[in-house]
């Protein structure tokens, strides 16, 4: 695979983690980055008790996030995206089945990976066009791919969501990083003095030396206002610039 060109400028943002609840937490984190442990849920104030109740921890660090970003705004393309999604659900509905016990309507419902888009729509009646996507360890960089395409078929700004929590123990052996728990959102615009650029290409070399999932990389790029960051994907080196 290979991208080039991609820029974009962020009109707003906003980021959620245990213990990171405000910008000015945020903002010394990225100062000096600290692991991110477990901990309470997030508010949501803004989203309907009754839908609320229905999300999962990390379905509400995207919904809380999802919802600062737009303050208010509707009629806004989304893109969720998540490299392991419900997956503590849906091994709770694989553990069903093995018990031969019947399996919960609910809870595979809400273990799809467009759970938390299909919430967020819902509790806003908002028909805007929204979609959920995983990609690996370039599921952040392959969500701005998607959301660079929605401005460039004419839409003025696309939310970008992206969230992830550590894998269940029945599942901790496929770790390839250090999972931490962190939601953030983009609003994402067409490229401005302060854009954006990210490209992709097979070359190897300069590797990252951060342990941390690929979320949390690119917040760290994003508020830390490095001038560039390459991240590797397998065979993929990503790399993000800066130019304002």
């Amino acid at each position: 695979m290979r991208v080039d060109g991609l820029k974009f400028s962020i009109a707003a943002h906003s980021a959620w983690a245990p213990g990171l609840a405000t910008a000015e937490a945020w903002s010394a984190w990225a100062q000096a980055p600290t692991r991110i442990g477990e901990g309470a849920d997030p508010v949501v104030a803004a989203m309907p008790p009754m839908l609320r109740r229905r999300a999962g921890f990390l379905g509400k660090m995207a919904l809380d996030v999802a919802y600062r970003c737009l303050d208010g705004r509707t009629n806004v393309p989304a893109v969720f995206c998540s490299r392991h999604g419900e997956v503590s659900r849906a091994v709770d509905l694989l553990g069903e089945l093995a018990r031969g016990e019947p399996m919960s309507p609910t809870g595979f419902g809400l273990a799809v990976h467009n759970a938390s888009a299909g919430l967020f729509s819902i509790a806003r009646t908002d028909r805007a066009n929204h979609m959920a996507l995983s990609a690996g360890a370039a599921t952040v960089e392959h969500g701005v791919v998607e959301a660079c395409g929605l401005l460039t078929d004419g839409a003025p700004m696309v939310l970008l969501v992206a969230y992830d929590c550590a894998l269940p123990a029945a599942l901790a052996h496929f770790e390839d990083c250090d999972e931490q728990p962190h939601a953030w959102a983009w609003l994402m615009t067409a490229p401005g003095a302060d854009a954006i650029s990210l490209a992709c290409d097979g070359g190897a070399g300069e590797v990252a030396a951060s342990t941390r999932p690929g979320g949390l990389d690119v917040l760290h790029f994003q508020l830390s206002g490095a001038p560039r960051l390459v991240r590797h994907a397998g065979p993929q080196r990503w790399t993000w610039t800066r130019n304002g």
